[in-house]
């Protein structure tokens, strides 16, 4: 069986340093049950689907197949829920491990999240000044719920 650990962060836009070298992303979702997500993400010229098990605190199964590019596009135009998950990666090495943060565009501007994946739950991890806050147990800032209750909708209440 296949999991991700993972814990996800609010970022500080004004301590936030961007890097050159982001990567576009554009995903979609077939199904966002809270039992299981299914989404279509295309990074650069590669395009994957993914499936998702429910949060048990940082960790959920997780099985994900690479597709053909055109395909995922499609799905993306014709198939998933709306809005579309729009953003930029950045990949950011802090202390030993990789932080992926990730700045949103459209319906969710203004959003910037980090992840950092673990070995194991409890895993002690440095946490860059640039952080602001732990969102990992707040499931509104999971991407599937982005696109039922994307950002821009609540986020006045974030500031």
């Amino acid at each position: 069986m296949a999991q991700e650990i993972e814990r996800k962060f609010l970022v500080n836009a004004a301590r936030w340093h961007r890097p050159d070298d982001g990567v576009r992303y554009r995903q979609g979702y077939l199904s966002t049950a809270k039992e299981r997500t299914v989404r279509v993400r295309t990074v650069g010229d590669k395009a994957f689907l993914t499936v998702k098990g429910p949060n048990v605190g940082a960790i959920r199964d997780e099985y994900e197949y690479e597709i053909p590019l055109n395909d995922a596009n499609e799905m993306l135009d014709r198939l998933c829920q709306r809005p579309l998950i729009e953003k930029t990666r950045y990949r950011v090495s802090y202390r030993g491990k990789v932080w992926e943060v990730d700045e949103f565009e459209g319906a969710n501007q203004g959003l910037i999240t980090a992840e950092v994946e673990l070995a194991r739950e409890n895993e002690p991890v440095a946490i860059p000044d640039w952080v602001e806050r732990e969102v990992t147990d707040d499931p509104r800032f999971y991407n599937s719920n982005l696109v039922e209750h994307p950002f821009g909708e609540w986020q006045a209440g974030e500031k």
